[in-house]
């Protein structure tokens, strides 16, 4: 039996398509393995896998890419350009130079992707010179030289080859310049780009809703994003929902990042992995934690990066156990641990306590995975070791680090100082977090009320100067609470909020009501030189306090109270709020800078291990 010329072509066309649609969905596998199937193979064949390879960098991939590139009869242009390509994706910029140089034939493609690849590379000055020497330039290499000098930051250069472009209706090209901008810090400038674009695509928006982000003008990435969503022309994608759900979280905006998830569940990005973990993420930022668990135990897949956002998550409330339950399930689902998530399980083991088994991990996490400590690891042990009362075991990490430390670490070390009463390892990690940082107004703050704690008045007096000396001003404290979809800030003895006398009133009989329980204020956190009575009634006046009793008289009985305080809590606001959730009979959710703390019936999640 002869084949008609026309059945083997149409063979041809179907199991080319075949590599196509698995390269198409990411399966570098199938796509092997029906090239490996096909029996005669066309240049689009060999095309096809050899994208694969360079859409999928990694080790081994240019070496898979080579090897297939050398056994193509003849190449042409599209697989010169692909390799060319997987060399930058793999960061073999000599190896690219090599290859550009041999090249038979070069296209405007060729050039362009020389372009980009050198300047993504840190190339910046030899993607000029390539870009001069083109014989040919189009919109794309216009669009990539300007793209790569805004992100350089220098953007007085990259307004001047905006102007010089000859194509200026191109969307790709004022994104560039709006990406650059919100990158320097310069919100105006990107606004004023956005708003003059001729033309708009889904790309220029995301740079908007995610600048506004990065910026943390998260109130703003929302509103673009509802302007976005009004715009028939525009479908956000998973690049869009990540940021707006990021901007949720920075804002504890948990009603509105509800209703993006509700929105998601009528479109197929429900099923989007990096959709669910961005929504995982969302809720345990926000303070719903069964929400977060529920929406994890739904997802159809989980990779390395939705385990992270979970496993973090219970950390973060403090629910230790179950943060390392399910690292152990993660590992036995054959989802390998990467550094991001032994820095989520010693967070668990630093609220929980568990000292011993944090110290296993950090070492099984070099033998057993193959993972260098890097500094987030080193500053996780060192908090342990604090929180445990091992001040001079952490002190002596600190000192034999093989880096600088983080500022986190002396600030862990200062913070156990203040608790254990150690003036010595106090100062020393005073001092060192000043030399660091001679603006850090935190580190002042500690040592002054560590000396307050101490009655050392006149070393407050001396702290407070040497602030005043370097010109360093204190981060004021405040919390706040969202009460129908209203945020409403409150500062330690506000004097603002129209309902103050209310507010005033009810902390006045939850104060007589807790005494009646045994509190007793803990004057070591009102740190003033002033009268004992003036300073419990400054403790009855914190800006967690205030929030908690408005949203108390501003909610119906057994409503869930969810705090956010930019500060980490005080002690004496630690236990009134335990007695409160008791009279109360109410659960409060108290987020500060470190964790979470659910307070139910008079006690805490933290066990009071904070």
């Amino acid at each position: 039996m002869v084949l008609r010329p026309s059945i083997l072509s149409a063979g041809r066309r179907l199991t080319t398509a075949a590599v196509a649609a698995a390269v198409r969905r990411g399966d570098l596998a199938g796509a092997e393995e029906a090239f490996a199937s096909t029996r005669l193979k066309t240049m689009a064949t060999y095309n096809c896998l050899l994208a694969g390879y360079a859409r999928a960098p990694g080790p081994g991939r240019l070496a898979d890419a080579r090897h297939l590139f050398d056994r193509i009869p003849h190449p042409d242009a599209v697989s010169y350009n692909t390799l060319l390509f997987c060399h930058f994706a793999n960061g073999d910029v000599d190896g690219a130079r090599r290859l550009f140089s041999a090249m038979p034939v070069r296209d405007v493609t060729s050039w362009n992707t020389m372009v980009s690849g050198l300047s993504k590379n840190g190339a910046l000055e030899e993607a000029k010179a390539v870009f001069k020497a083109m014989p040919v330039r189009n919109a794309v290499s216009w669009n990539a030289m300007v793209a790569a000098i805004a992100c350089s930051g220098d953007m007085v250069a990259a307004e001047e080859w905006f102007r010089n472009a000859p194509e200026k209706k191109d969307a790709v090209l004022w994104t560039a310049m709006v990406t650059g901008y919100m990158d320097a810090g310069d919100v105006q400038k990107a606004m004023e780009f956005f708003e003059a674009m001729p033309v708009r695509n889904l790309v220029s928006w995301n740079a908007m809703v995610s600048g506004y982000v990065k910026n943390s003008r998260a109130g703003d990435a929302l509103r673009v994003f509802k302007t976005m969503i009004g715009n028939a022309n525009v479908q956000p994608n998973a690049s869009t929902l990540s940021s707006v759900l990021l901007g949720c979280s920075n804002l504890s905006a948990v009603e509105f990042g509800r209703q993006i998830h509700q929105w998601c569940t009528k479109l197929p990005l429900s099923r989007s992995m990096t959709v669910g973990t961005s929504l995982v993420s969302m809720y345990c930022k926000c303070g719903n934690l069964d929400d977060a668990c529920r929406l994890f135990d739904e997802m159809c897949r989980r990779d390395v990066v939705a385990w992270n956002a979970m496993i973090s998550g219970c950390a973060q409330h403090g629910d230790g156990r179950k943060a390392i339950k399910l690292f152990g399930k993660m590992k036995d689902e054959g989802v390998v641990p990467d550094w991001i998530t032994f820095v989520a399980v010693l967070t668990a083991c630093i609220h929980t306590g568990l000292c011993d088994f944090g110290m296993r991990c950090f070492e099984t996490m070099q033998g057993v995975y193959g993972i260098e400590p890097r500094i987030e690891h080193y500053s996780c042990m060192v908090d342990l070791l604090c929180r445990a009362g091992l001040l001079e075991r952490a002190v002596n990490m600190i000192r034999s680090l093989p880096f600088e430390p983080h500022p986190s670490a002396y600030g862990t070390l200062l913070t156990a100082c203040r608790i254990y009463k150690n003036l010595e390892f106090a100062e020393f990690a005073a001092v060192k977090l000043i030399e660091q940082d001679p603006q850090n107004a935190g580190a002042y703050v500690q040592l002054a009320n560590i000396y307050a704690i101490a009655n050392r008045w006149a070393d407050v007096s001396r702290v407070r100067r040497w602030m005043k000396d370097n010109a360093v001003v204190k981060t004021p404290g405040y919390s706040w609470i969202e009460i129908k979809g209203v945020r409403h800030e409150f500062r330690s003895n506000d004097r603002l909020h129209p309902q103050l006398d209310l507010i005033h009133d009810k902390l006045d009989r939850l104060e007589e009501l807790m005494k009646a329980m045994g509190y007793i204020p803990d004057l070591d956190f009102a740190l003033h030189d002033v009268d004992e009575s003036l300073k419990a009634q400054m403790l009855m006046r914190h800006s967690e306090k205030l929030a908690i009793a408005f949203g108390l008289i501003s909610s119906p009985p057994g409503m869930t109270l969810r705090i956010f305080k930019n500060l980490r809590v005080c002690g004496d606001c630690h236990n009134a709020t335990k007695l409160i959730s008791k009279i109360e009979d109410r659960e409060i959710i108290l987020r500060d800078t470190t964790r979470f703390h659910h307070f139910r019936g008079g006690s805490c999640s933290c066990g009071d291990y904070w």
